[in-house]
């Protein structure tokens, strides 16, 4: 399962963003390191489902489909609260910046209404710098990625000596999903493709850290509490001074209140939707009431929406260039062999082949792979076959025969 981790500085409502995102009731509070483990959730990614294209009902098994629309399940990580120097591991922050590793990509939330000061602490909005806690957060995980070469150059050299030195930092950087490919660019970007390794100080490794990391961990930064009003000044800083990256205006306490009203059946609203209704009869208090037109006035008439849904899917369909992919069993009908209609979608990396996609679903099915069918036009798919968004394809497989002794 793709995992997503949630990085930035203490208050800036990374765990409201997490819970918004899975419902999960992590302790939400305005003081520095209320998190003190990383949690663990699953949130989910959307797109159009395929169900209405081939004419079909379908039911899913591992996912929904909600209005025409697919969620598919992704992993989602809360990394606590990061300050300067927690790559040296002030305020536990090693610990913490280990789990970022794990991830596939990664959403930094910032305080875009300047509400946190440079130590993560409340202040008054608009007294912060948006576009200085970017830099500082991802200073640190620079600093860090930076430190692991450090740490593991004798055996990043020892391997170099017989293999080319991005497989050999690849090897050695497996634990932080760094592939030879993203070495490669990485070392081209930064201009060290042809200084010999040996020779690298501080300033070269950490020169070399700021490109790789976004080559293994694409970067979204969200910028949140855009229902506060000192944030929209400071979304026009955070998109120009980041112009050539992905900046996305959310609300997640807007996000949190809807899904927690929904969840309580007061009102109807889809994850993503640019409206909700409430539902007749349904009993606000006074409290409740006043935070939905809130929610209204200030984010969904300014926004047009809150920005959570809109946030995952572009991290994983763009930013990871992911695709939906729905197996079946049976071609004709879009079935599994228990006649569950379009029962599940996997979410597979671009470039995936019909064999990729066997070994995702099981590796008896990659075992005994023959050939794939494009289930909706029965055409009969190449096994370097590049598979594409919303393809429907079916594994046909055949026994292997163990040899008479």
């Amino acid at each position: 399962m793709l995992t997503i981790a949630i990085v930035g500085k203490t208050n800036v409502g990374k765990t409201t963003l997490f819970n918004a995102a899975t419902l999960l009731n992590a302790e939400i509070s305005n003081y520095p390191f209320t998190t003190k483990e990383p949690n663990a959730g699953t949130a989910y990614v959307s797109d159009i489902c395929v169900c209405n294209e081939l004419g079909v009902k379908d039911n899913p098994q591992d996912s929904a489909c909600i209005d025409g629309w697919r969620y598919s399940p992704v992993k989602m990580l809360d990394v606590p609260g990061l300050i300067k120097d927690a790559w040296m591991g002030r305020g536990l922050g090693n610990r913490f910046l280990s789990v970022i590793g794990q991830a596939d990509g990664i959403i930094h939330v910032v305080d875009a209404s300047g509400s946190v000061d440079a130590e993560g602490k409340i202040a008054q909005p608009g007294s912060g710098n948006p576009v200085q806690d970017v830099l500082d957060i991802e200073m640190e995980m620079e600093r860090w990625l930076a430190e692991i070469i450090m740490h593991n150059k004798p055996l990043i050299e020892k391997e170099a000596s017989e293999t080319s030195l991005a497989e050999a930092m690849s090897q050695t950087l497996s634990g932080v999903k760094a592939r030879p490919a993203q070495v490669t660019e990485a070392l081209e970007r930064s201009g060290l493709g042809n200084r010999p390794f040996e020779r690298w100080g501080k300033e070269r490794t950490m020169r070399f850290a700021a490109d790789l990391l976004p080559a293994i961990k694409p970067i979204m930064i969200i910028a949140n509490k855009m229902d506060i009003y000192s944030a929209e000044e400071n979304f026009n800083m955070l998109t120009d001074y980041f112009s050539e990256r992905l900046v996305l205006a959310c609300s997640a306490e807007a996000e949190l209140a809807l899904r927690r009203a929904e969840r309580l059946g007061l009102l109807q609203y889809t994850p993503g939707y640019e409206k909700f209704k409430i539902l007749d009869g349904a009993k606000l208090t006074p409290e409740q009431r006043r935070a939905l037109d809130y929610v209204e006035q200030r984010v969904f008439a300014k926004w047009m929406r809150t920005g959570i849904q809109q946030a995952l899917n572009t991290m994983v369909f763009k930013l990871l260039k992911t695709n939906m992919v729905y197996p079946v069993a049976d071609e004709f009908g879009y079935a599994d062999t228990h006649g569950n209609v379009l029962p599940h979608v996997h979410l597979m990396p671009d470039g995936a082949t019909p064999m990729d996609l066997a070994k995702e679903v099981h590796t008896r099915l990659a075992e005994n792979y023959v050939l794939a069918i494009d289930a909706k036009t029965g055409m009969r798919l190449p096994k370097d076959y590049r598979l594409r968004h919303r393809d429907v394809v079916k594994i046909m497989t055949q026994p292997r025969v163990k040899p008479k002794k």
